[in-house]
């Protein structure tokens, strides 16, 4: 960015130059007017936000600017706590101005299944509702009295995906399974395994799974059917994480097979497999993109393995792990994940690494008031890791950050102050279970021992 010394006139004009990178532009802000030109459509918009954020007098400046990953990301449960659609629109509206384009929609899991399936009508009626909802870290065993639930009908998420593409965000759905499928299993008992019970009201990983007969496996093949019909985007998750065996009677091969039948299903449609890093273990399938999130590890070893990877370790980049260790922080939970980790974070050096994504599990989120407390400023910090050079520096981005926070103020956004929570931030209903680093690095090394 080249300033000047100033303000640029009110006229803007704006054009395409394919030389550009795609996702460039190049913004020319001088006394006569400004000139705005993108590789693309989507580099226009990047243009037009970088001007939002300069506000109403702009300066005489020249920015030339282009992303360094294709992949600038955050993930959002909306199967924990259901959030109606304009919230959705909003958290779109919020991540675009932060040039992010991928917004990775978890869909289902034990405790609600959220997208209706022609065919399978109790996937809305039953398995979208749960009897009560556990209040703050399993560990208290605390619950309210109270059902929730919701789903999203087919022309929701399509008015979401038309949404988010006007504002160049891509929406990667995700339909967990063979495991955390619960809610699915509580609509429908055959796909289980003689499990017949309610959608599951504690957080936590459920041991009912899938049964992977035939019957059960075309189930999967008409979600993911489905599934595509809606959502453009190539890539469509299948989950594949935290998947017990114990109801099965073979092993861990079992999902192995299962998750290259559902390659197979989506290649067939064009599409390629995205699954958590459970999937490499036994090998992923040929062309699958791996979310690597038990820790830093994952992702190298799917680099070794030719696969692509979109980087999520936990320790980084899970937005639902404590900000601080104020007492007054909401449900604290994870290890301490300060403004300052994430800002710090870096993903390997590869080309098969298409970039980062933030992730953001809703089990102590209730409202989208509470998910913007819990991903601001925080997001901010990644959308710089993703957008700029590695030569960052937080001193800089913290001396720029207060000006950014004028922005978000402006927009309304509930975002967390740098001094620390308020009182009304606090959630003593629902207290939370926080983690040392050291505790969780040497659960992780367990977890990841099948990819070892």
């Amino acid at each position: 960015m080249t300033p000047g010394p100033a303000l640029a006139g009110e006229s803007v004009t704006t054009r395409i130059d394919p030389a550009l990178a795609p996702e460039g532009y190049v913004l020319t802000c001088d006394p006569s007017g400004i000139e705005l030109v993108g590789g693309s459509a989507a580099g226009v918009f990047y243009g037009r936000q970088t001007l939002r954020q300069l506000g109403p007098d702009v300066p005489c400046v020249r920015v030339e600017d282009s992303p360094r990953f294709a992949w600038r990301g955050v993930m959002l449960d909306v199967a924990r706590h259901f959030m109606p659609v304009p919230d959705i629109l909003r958290f779109i509206d919020l991540i675009a101005f932060h040039k992010l384009n991928v917004l990775h929609l978890h869909l289902t899991d034990d405790q609600g299944w959220r997208i209706e399936v022609p065919g399978w009508p109790r996937l809305t009626s039953v398995g979208a509702w749960r009897p009560s909802t556990m209040l703050g870290a399993r560990v208290h065993e605390i619950y309210d009295d109270r059902p929730h639930g919701g789903f999203y009908t087919t022309e929701d998420l399509r008015s979401i995906v038309e949404f988010a593409a006007r504002r160049h965000v891509t929406v990667v759905p995700e339909v967990d399974m063979p495991g955390h499928m619960q809610a699915a299993i509580a609509a429908y008992p055959r796909l289980g395994n003689g499990f017949d019970g309610p959608v599951r009201t504690g957080w936590g990983i459920s041991h009912h799974v899938l049964n992977l007969a035939p019957e059960t496996l075309d189930f999967c093949r008409q979600v993911l059917d489905h599934v595509c019909d809606i959502f453009p985007s190539e890539l469509i998750g299948i989950g594949g994480d935290e998947c017990p065996t114990d109801e099965w009677p073979g092993g861990r091969e079992l999902q192995t097979e299962f998750t290259a039948r559902m390659a197979d299903h989506l290649a067939g449609r064009g599409r390629r497999l995205y699954g958590w890093d459970e999937i490499l273990a036994g090998g992923a399938p040929a062309g699958a993109v791996v979310a690597a999130w038990r820790g830093v590890e994952p992702a190298e070893v799917a680099i070794r393995a030719g696969h692509q990877v979109v980087c999520c370790p936990d320790v980084k980049l899970y937005l639902d792990y404590r900000q601080s260790d104020d007492p007054g922080e909401p449900s604290p939970v994870g290890t301490l994940l300060t403004l300052e980790d994430v800002y710090s974070y870096e993903p390997p050096a590869s080309p098969l690494v298409l970039g980062a994504q933030a992730n953001i599990w809703t089990e102590h989120m209730e409202s989208l008031r509470r998910v913007e407390y819990m991903a601001f400023p925080r997001l901010c910090a990644l959308a710089e890791v993703v957008w700029s050079p590695p030569d960052r520096d937080f001193a800089d981005f913290s001396a720029r950050l207060p000006g950014h926070l004028t922005h978000l103020d402006t927009l309304g956004v509930n975002y967390r102050p740098l001094t620390g929570p308020r009182p009304e931030d606090a959630r003593p209903g629902a207290p939370g279970n926080p983690r040392t680093l050291p505790d969780r690095l040497a659960e992780l090394h367990e977890m990841t021992a099948d990819l070892r």
